[in-house]
């Protein structure tokens, strides 16, 4: 079975969301399966001063131990100086400690609040980071039917809509007025299939976008006054009240508030089970009838004394024997109507410490959720896609783990320095700063960079003696003498090459200043290529927002044969397994399948035959046009029998000046970033920068290298 993530997004303030998440978890782990729980963002109440509440509560009813939730004073700091995409990566990584050895990881995103505007932002971002299947959860609010289905598709929207593949459907919870008898949790479960089948036909009537097989109403949860009764000590807790006398404050439930200011006559049909009887300090009259009422066996939720008016300790006395039986009596100090205003306006949350309501509630809604249908869509086999911060995430992992030494030829360039900081300082490569000390130092001080211990500068002018007689010996058939091979080595990229020749370094990174050819040059004549492989080619790794897809060759071969087009396919291929993408080629034309000819169509017909005669379980197609391998509906209209059309991840372009010009326009115009290129084809990784290359590019390209290092051992 492979992974499930279930992205649960609520609709608006005050859905139920965490119980919703309860009951969520305990309905799949009925049917079996390994269920873990993320909430990547902290979002405490006013008032909240323990753990994160949702992770708590999970923790304490359910018994797993999620990862902890991010603060959200550091989410708001990395979202207000522009970190969006570094959030995202720290959301991956505690995504992965929740994942591990799961079926299933059920994630709850951001409630939208006044103070949390950019939670639907965050909430987008978040499910198409971790590639999960969004579930929706709202509740009516007193809205008709057709109001209910537009708020229910205005959100789906936001994750793609409605027949969105990713979007599942909607649990409705707190519904109003639904008959609890007709849902009981009967062991074929009918009453509930009927009642969902009932609620959703209900929807796509309101709203016939709504109508699709693809969106389903997941859950249908009743509203139950008891399930949402707090403790009288929440209150008390809330309101920070003073307790005059704490009865049974722990057990008891607030199932109704009632002002009393009336006289005694008018109020006794208040004094009901559960009422918590809310009346001005001084009132003796209500305090004795409320204590008759408790010995007369209604068990109030209490008495909350309003005004900072302590009862008449006469008063009290007399009414001993009602708190002897658990009568609680509480005070505030604001007046009537601004405490009833307090009480209204109070977190209904469940306490953390309220054990006995979390396991009804989870109970409940689990109950109410339709789980066969999630446990058969867990049975589905998921193709994984790999988004961009998961691809970054996984790079920084990688490299951590490859722990291989790089060398950056042009040691004193100022994006060069900073990146080999950040790589020393975070584990992801040990890095070897070509050039002199005081010219790197200069720069740390004019860029204000922190040089972290580890992080190793050579001089050129001192080592570069040593390396002639070895590569005079590397070239000795091409004719070159020491002179030349010292004049060579002036040239720090031809002294990191050697340097990678003679296994002092595991990779090597440059072009921040240098062109393509000057860093790749070297490289063909040192270096060589790998085993099975005749020529040298690149890839990009373009991190569109939902996926990453590989384009390859878009730096290296102008004008490629078949032969070199096909074994351009197999080294796209592998190298994007490598980075956990599932290699699905297509080999791209301005022709699909057999609706074309021309010399260049023919040239990637025959690249395919001999690609899949080279690679036989390669999943792969072609003559296919961008559209017709990028976009699903486009795929089954021209190309419907294709095992690769409209779910392309590698991309080979027929020849230089399309690979170029693609990448290029898809990077420029959608705003897309872009890794590379990455070299592929040879025996030890030597890649290239672009000149435009920021800091975090050069980053990311020195996590490459070091992983094609550990790959290639």
């Amino acid at each position: 079975m492979s992974q499930h993530t279930f992205f649960v997004a609520p609709t608006g303030f005050g859905v139920g969301l965490t119980s919703t998440s309860l009951g969520l978890i305990r309905a799949l782990e009925r049917t079996g399966l390994r269920v873990h729980f993320l909430k990547p963002i902290a979002q405490p109440h006013p008032g909240d001063e323990g753990p994160e509440r949702s992770t708590e509560l999970i923790s304490r009813t359910l018994g797993l131990t999620p990862p902890a939730a991010m603060p959200l004073a550091k989410v708001e700091h990395m979202l207000a100086i522009g970190e969006l995409d570094d959030l995202m990566e720290e959301m991956v990584s505690r995504y992965q400690q929740a994942a591990q050895d799961a079926d299933v990881v059920v994630v709850e995103g951001m409630v939208p609040t006044r103070q949390s505007s950019y939670a639907a932002q965050i909430n987008q971002s978040l499910a198409k980071s971790l590639d999960a299947d969004v579930i929706l959860v709202t509740t009516p609010d007193g809205d008709d039917m057709a109001s209910l289905a537009d708020r229910i598709e205005i959100h789906a929207q936001a994750f793609g809509g409605p027949s969105h593949p990713k979007v599942l459907g909607v649990i409705v919870n707190k519904v109003h007025d639904l008959e609890d008898e007709a849902l009981a949790d009967v062991p074929d479960g009918r009453a509930l299939r009927n009642t969902l089948k009932s609620f959703a036909q209900a929807l796509k009537q309101a709203s016939v976008r709504l109508d699709t097989e693809d969106f389903r109403l997941i859950g249908c949860v009743p509203w139950q006054d008891e399930l949402n009764a707090p403790r009288t000590a929440d209150i008390a807790t809330l309101l920070k009240t003073t307790i005059y006398h704490p009865g049974d404050m722990q057990q008891r439930r607030v199932m109704e508030i009632a002002l009393c200011a009336r006289t005694v006559p008018n109020i006794i049909d208040r004094l009901k089970p559960g009422t918590l009887i809310v009346t001005p300090g001084d009132r003796d009259d209500i305090i004795i009838a409320s204590s008759l009422a408790s010995l007369a066996g209604t068990p109030l939720a209490g008495l909350l004394l309003t005004g900072d008016m302590a009862p008449d300790p006469r008063v009290v006395q007399l009414c001993q024997p009602a708190l002897d039986q658990g009568l609680t009596i509480l005070g505030v100090s604001t007046n009537s109507f601004d405490t009833a205003t307090q009480l209204d306006r109070m977190n209904r949350e469940i306490p953390i410490d309220d054990r006995d309501r979390a396991e009804r509630v989870t109970n409940f809604v689990a109950s109410h959720i339709d789980h066969a249908w999630l446990a058969k869509r867990c049975d589905t086999p998921r193709e994984k896609r790999m988004s961009p911060p998961a691809f970054r995430y996984e790079l920084v992992r990688q490299a951590q783990h490859a722990a291989k030494t790089i060398v950056l030829p042009e040691g004193d360039e100022p994006r060069t320095v900073q990146a080999a900081a950040i790589c020393q300082r975070r584990g992801i490569a040990n890095c070897i700063l070509l050039a002199k000390r005081d010219s790197v130092e200069a720069v740390a001080r004019a860029q204000h960079i922190t040089l972290p211990d580890g992080l190793q500068i050579i001089d050129p002018d001192a080592v570069r003696e040593r390396y002639v007689a070895p590569m005079v010996k590397l070239r000795e058939g091409k004719g070159l003498n020491e002179p030349m091979a010292l004049q060579q080595l002036e040239d720090n990229v031809v002294l990191g090459t050697m340097m990678l020749a003679l296994d002092e370094v595991d990779g090597l990174v440059s072009g921040a200043i240098h062109t393509t050819a000057n860093t790749i040059r070297p490289a063909f004549q040192l270096i060589k290529t790998a085993p099975g492989y005749n020529l040298v080619s690149s890839i990009f790794f373009m991190l569109l927002p939902e996926q990453v897809l590989v384009y390859g060759d878009c730096a290296v071969n102008p004008d490629p044969t078949a032969v070199d087009l096909a074994e351009i396919a197999i080294q796209s291929a592998r190298s994007a397994e490598a980075f956990g993408i599932p290699a699905k080629v297509a080999m791209i034309s301005y022709s699909t399948g057999s609706s074309g000819s021309g010399s260049e169509v023919e040239k990637v017909r025959e690249a395919t035959r001999l690609a899949r005669e080279r690679e036989p379980g390669l999943l792969l197609d072609g003559p296919l046009q961008y559209d017709a391998a990028a976009i699903a509906s486009v795929g089954r209209q021209k190309a419907p029998d294709s095992p690769v059309a409209g779910q392309a991840t590698v991309f080979v372009f027929p020849d230089l000046n399309t690979g170029n010009t693609t990448y290029k326009a898809v990077q420029r115009s959608a705003n897309v970033v872009s890794v590379g290129p990455m070299l592929q084809g040879l025996r030890k990784p030597v890649n290239d920068l672009s000149r435009g290359a920021l800091v975090d590019d050069i980053v990311y390209t020195i996590a490459l290298t070091a992983i094609q290092a550990y790959n290639n051992q």
